[in-house]
């Protein structure tokens, strides 16, 4: 029986294997950021050990790192705290870190892959859930917590249960104005957030093919939202292509490369799950509750939770309508936004921002709403000044700030006031995720910056008429 390229992966990682207890994973990368990482360190210096191998991991300041003004101090104590730790850990035990000002810093799931350190074929782990962000490249990437944080710096290795394996293919190609993150959504929407839990999806089929790099990572980043222990996509020309002259791309590149496109599935590979989507029927999609799976397409209405016939679903959607005040039957386009967010490891690249630059230009963003724009790295941003699309966004009224995650998480002085609706292109719309009481509509950076400029939930199209 062939094998799929998550178990190929994992069996060239397998550092120890024993019946009845967890496979011992080799980890090629090791990815911090300040916050879940201080408990690691300090469980390091109780048990009087070192960093195994300081040269595979990199830290960088994201998550409660400001945004407007670097110089400024920090107001919130505890992200200064999150930022001081961070500081003397990485100095005391000689791991590199991006800090505030460092020209490569930026978002983790963002730096990695644009610095060339992200590469077909390897083990990553990173005390962020969207570390499946990765696997875009034909990577194991996983999400781990503090105590799994602490087991790989001291070991480099993580003991993990073997996954089960499924596959989604998405048939046909996505329509035109739809884009991947509209595709991820409404996978997520067809299998629910638990459609994938715990296991290693792999990502095919033509429209997967069709994807730039950005978008296949967008795919992989929003994999946990459906409960997915990692995502993964077979490497091709595309993913070669993004790789080729990055900082930390292999100096012998070409000879990695033919190694790189023999990581594929067999072709007898048999998964535990499959799951086929139509692309051809995918639009632009937004979220209306509390959690990525209750997501429609913009064209539709506010659902009824009378006509769903399952109870759980029923129950769930009464109570994400009631914290999102919005009444069934409501066109999703009628539902007025106070502020719109695009950023985060989601959609913070370079792509992400010239697809809202390219609806704004030439047009104003509605009074009364208020426009952010992060990216993902302090690179990108260069990127995007250099392009020009600093001045789109300001000549529109929205402003480009620093890279970090800022309001998709909201552990910095970046949130959405109680009440406030927003549209954002982040990952999550918890209750509470961009501050408390905050509603939030997920959406994808072209829809975001039409709904900017709208002052309503719209598309790019919908300015046109």
């Amino acid at each position: 029986m062939g094998r799929t390229l998550a178990d190929k992966l994992w069996d060239a990682h397998v550092v120890r294997a024993v019946t009845g207890e967890p496979d011992l994973l080799y980890i090629d990368l090791h990815l911090l950021h300040e916050v879940n990482t201080p408990q690691a360190f300090d469980g390091l210096r109780a048990a009087g050990r070192t960093v195994r191998r300081p040269e595979l991991t990199l830290a960088t300041e994201d998550h409660a790192t400001p945004t407007d003004d670097l110089r400024k101090p920090i107001a919130d104590p505890v992200a200064r705290e999150y930022l001081d730790l961070i500081r003397r850990n990485c100095a005391e035990f000689g791991i590199e870190l991006y800090s505030l000002g460092a020209g490569r810093r930026g978002i983790v799931h963002v730096i990695g892959p644009e610095l060339g350190l992200t590469q077909p074929g390897m083990t990553i782990a990173c005390c962020d859930s969207h570390t499946t962000t990765h696997g875009a490249f034909g990577t194991l990437a996983f999400g781990i917590g503090t105590s799994q944080v602490e087991h790989v710096l001291a070991t480099q290795t993580l003991p993990l249960d073997r996954p089960e394996t499924m596959r989604i293919t998405i048939d046909g190609r996505l329509p035109a104005g739809t884009t991947a993150k509209d595709l991820i959504l409404a996978v997520i929407a067809q299998i629910g957030t638990a459609g994938a839990q715990g296991y290693v999806v792999e990502f095919g089929g033509e429209a997967i093919r069709a994807l730039s790099m950005e978008g296949r990572m967008t795919v992989c980043n929003m994999s946990v939202e459906a409960g997915a222990r990692a995502g993964i996509i077979a490497p091709d020309d595309t993913t070669i292509d993004y790789l080729r002259g990055r900082p930390y791309a292999p100096t012998a590149f070409e000879q990695e490369a033919e190694y790189w496109r023999t990581l594929v599935s067999d072709p007898d590979a048999v998964f535990g799950k499959e799951v086929h989507v139509d692309a051809t029927r995918v639009a632009p999609t937004v979220s209306w509750g509390t959690n990525p799976a209750q997501s429609a397409p913009l064209s539709a209405a506010v659902p009824d939770p009378a006509d769903m016939l399952d109870p759980s679903d029923r129950a769930a959607a009464e109570r994400a309508l009631s914290y999102m005040g919005l009444t069934p039957g409501t066109p999703l386009r009628d539902l007025a936004i106070d502020v719109v967010f695009v950023g985060s490891c989601t959609n913070g690249r370079i792509e992400d921002l010239r697809a809202a630059a390219d609806v704004l230009r030439g047009r104003t963003v509605s009074a009364g709403v208020a426009m952010l724009v992060m990216p993902g790295s302090e690179t990108v941003r260069q990127q995007a000044i250099a392009e020009g699309l600093l001045d789109v966004f300001t000549g529109a009224g929205a402003e480009l700030r620093h890279s970090g995650c800022s309001m998709c998480v909201a552990l910095n002085e970046d949130r959405i006031g109680p009440g406030l609706r927003a549209a954002s292109t982040n990952n999550r719309n918890f209750e509470g995720r961009q501050g408390p009481g905050a509603r939030t509509h997920l959406v994808s950076p072209a829809v975001a910056a039409a709904t900017a400029v709208a002052g309503h939930l719209a598309a790019p199209t919908d300015l046109e008429v």
